[in-house]
């Protein structure tokens, strides 16, 4: 890896004392591998106890392990996630003690939007949004996966959020930059680092600050972060929204243990996680509260008005609503004509009113498609947390019969009854497929399938049964 050398004088200058330390960290050392548990879905843990220590679902791994191949990992019982962006844990669970409407602006591919998930209080409610489309495609998979209903995922820009005058009490911007913290693992971001970029990005940071900030209530929180480490997208960033919008900073408690680094400049209430002090990469990030009396933002969820037309109220078979356990909490609709979908009765309106002012993908859970005069199950379903699996009949497979159908292969089930199987593997329900009697139709969708021919000659055990 040849870093720039303006990178290194850059990082000279930040951290005079510990600049060959952080320089040889980026070159030479290695990326640790780290995952968050879905407590919500499993309590199954990685054989070897390494917690991360401020994510209480948070667990180092002792070296990379084939996810791809995991059929635990597609369905949701654990992500993936660098250790350091794990903080928006302990964030959410040190200044969130109520029920709160929360935006992840900046989200994709989903690591902080689920931890967040699974930090925020009960009765809160989660909207996501990448305004990037492919971006938004594989955000919206993730969550799906993650499995929990109160969440919207949305595809906008960040100029449409603002419209939403005082509507969320927390705004989490992890914000697009020139992922200096990221450099080794990322050694296209290596290449493409200038001077210019970071000038750029921090311009960029500015406005989506800007264009957010409206949308944020009064005394909520703005939860700034970046993987860079220069000033100017960080330290320079927060002090242009404390001297443009007036926000005041929030000190978070960090154990000393931690090796969290304070702010450079004497801005002891922004954070750094640098490589060569903590296990992770690098990352930045600050708590900035906006002035005024808490408001929750809930007048605007007063508005009636519906939502561009995508999604209408419609009659849904009672059968169908029996899908999901506690069907009566939730209000289905149709979306785009084909789609039922499931939102909690609490959310509805905070649904029609955001989806009447930004473009939204899902809101709560997809239920089932519209295929003639049936109503298939959706993927979406089979991995929700209110999944009613005794809606279904289901059949355990083994670990070959799970990787072909998460291929997309058609799958053999032997003696289930003709219609919808809801396959599990472990005990844990991975998707659906429709039983025709010799052969089943695999439902896994396209998109989601494995690629890849390769198979582990045994299984993953990222996680194992719990003891």
């Amino acid at each position: 890896m040849n870093l720039h050398g303006q990178f290194i004088e850059q990082i000279e200058t930040l951290f005079p004392g510990d600049a060959k330390s952080l320089v040889d960290a980026i070159v030479g050392g290695d990326a640790v591998t780290s995952i968050r548990v879905n407590n919500a879905k499993t309590s199954m843990r990685p054989g070897i106890e390494d917690r991360v220590p401020w994510c209480e679902e948070g667990y180092y791994l002792p070296g990379h392990e084939s996810f791809t191949f995991d059929p635990l990992f597609h369905a949701g019982l654990y992500y993936v996630q660098d250790a350091s962006s794990m903080i928006i844990s302990y964030i959410v669970r040190s200044l969130v003690n109520k029920p709160v409407k929360y935006l992840d602006l900046c989200a994709a591919p989903g690591g902080k939007t689920t931890a967040a998930l699974s930090a925020l209080p009960p009765g809160s409610l989660m909207v996501c949004n990448e305004v990037v489309p492919q971006r938004a495609a594989i955000l919206k998979e993730n969550v799906m996966k993650w499995g929990y209903a109160n969440c919207i995922v949305a595809s906008d820009d960040s100029s449409r959020w603002g419209n939403l005058t005082h509507y969320f009490d927390v705004v989490a911007a992890d914000v697009p930059c020139s992922g200096e913290g990221m450099f080794r693992k990322d050694d296209t971001a290596v290449e493409q680092w200038t001077p210019a970029l970071v000038a750029q990005c921090a311009e960029r940071q500015r406005l989506i600050i800007d264009n957010v900030w409206d949308a944020i209530a009064p005394g909520g929180l703005l939860i700034y972060s970046t993987c860079t480490y220069n000033r100017c997208e960080n330290e320079d960033i927060v002090k242009y929204i404390i001297a443009e919008h007036g926000a005041e900073p929030v000190r978070l408690d960090m154990p000393r243990e931690w090796n969290i680094t304070a702010g450079v400049g004497g801005e002891d209430y922004c954070y750094r996680f640098l490589p060569h002090k903590t296990r992770g990469e690098g990352l930045f990030v600050c708590v900035l509260r906006k002035p005024g009396e808490e408001s929750c933002g809930r007048a605007m969820s007063q508005d009636k008005r519906r939502s561009q037309g995508r999604t209408v109220a419609a009659k849904i078979p009672d059968s169908v609503k029996n899908w999901l356990c506690g069907s009566g909490d939730y209000t289905f609709s149709m979306q785009d004509g084909s789609v039922v979908t499931a939102m909690p009765e609490a959310f509805v309106r905070d649904s029609v009113m955001i989806q009447s002012k930004v473009k939204t993908l899902s809101c709560g859970v997809e239920v089932g498609v519209v295929k003639g005069k049936d109503i298939v199950p959706a993927q979406s379903l089979a991995l929700a947390t209110a999944l009613n699996r005794g809606a279904f009949a289901t059949v355990e497979v083994g670990y070959a019969e799970a990787i072909s159908y998460l291929r997309g292969d058609v799958v053999m089930i032997g003696d289930a009854p003709r219609g919808i199987v809801l396959l599990l593997y472990q005990g844990v329900p991975i998707g659906f497929v429709k039983q025709l009697g010799n052969r089943a139709n695999n439902l896994y969708p396209r998109e989601w399938r494995i690629r890849s021919t390769y198979v582990p000659a045994t299984p993953p055990q990222v996680i194992v049964e719990s003891v």
